[in-house]
């Protein structure tokens, strides 16, 4: 039995598809864990720290104080433009933008929440991923909207304007 689409009033096909959504949410999560050890690994050889999975996990780690903590901060900011990156090549959609990078922060919530054992209180721990969420998001909605643009022709074909 074959599969029919339908056509909605938009330019695209929709149709609701569950091993897609997931499919990109793992590939999204992957990627920027991948993308997020790989730039902490980075900033942990220029500053000379120890490599551990505190900078990823741990909400202790997230501060100020010294250039350790400001390397993990830049590492986690710079992620969030590569999340944008990201959501445009993976999802590739304005309007699922704010859902994925939710969805992104939302796990990395409860990863957090596993990793220590407890709920993360610290104000520079919500600051720096409410900060990160809203860059990844922002971000990739003005990637996928500018893309999104171009299908549209924005001039009528054979219409002569005089002014």
């Amino acid at each position: 039995m074959s599969k029919i689409k339908k056509l909605t009033g938009s330019f695209r096909y929709t149709q609701w598809d569950p091993f897609l959504i997931i499919s990109q949410i793992v590939a999204m999560q992957s990627v920027l864990y991948l993308s997020l050890c790989l730039l902490v690994a980075i900033m942990q050889d220029l500053t000379g720290s120890t490599r551990t999975l505190d900078h990823i996990f741990a909400y202790h780690e997230l501060h100020v104080r010294d250039n350790e903590g400001r390397s993990v901060i830049t590492a986690f900011v710079i992620n969030a433009v590569v999340g944008a990156l990201l959501l445009w090549t993976i999802v590739g959609r304005t309007k699922l933008c704010l859902d994925f990078s939710c969805t992104y922060h939302g796990l990395h919530l409860i990863a957090c929440w596993i990793y220590n054992g407890t709920f993360p209180t610290t104000f520079s721990w919500w600051m720096l991923n409410i900060a990160c969420a809203a860059i990844t998001c922002v971000s990739g909605e003005f990637l996928c909207l500018r893309t999104e643009l171009q299908a549209i022709p924005l001039s009528t074909i054979g219409a002569k304007v005089d002014l």
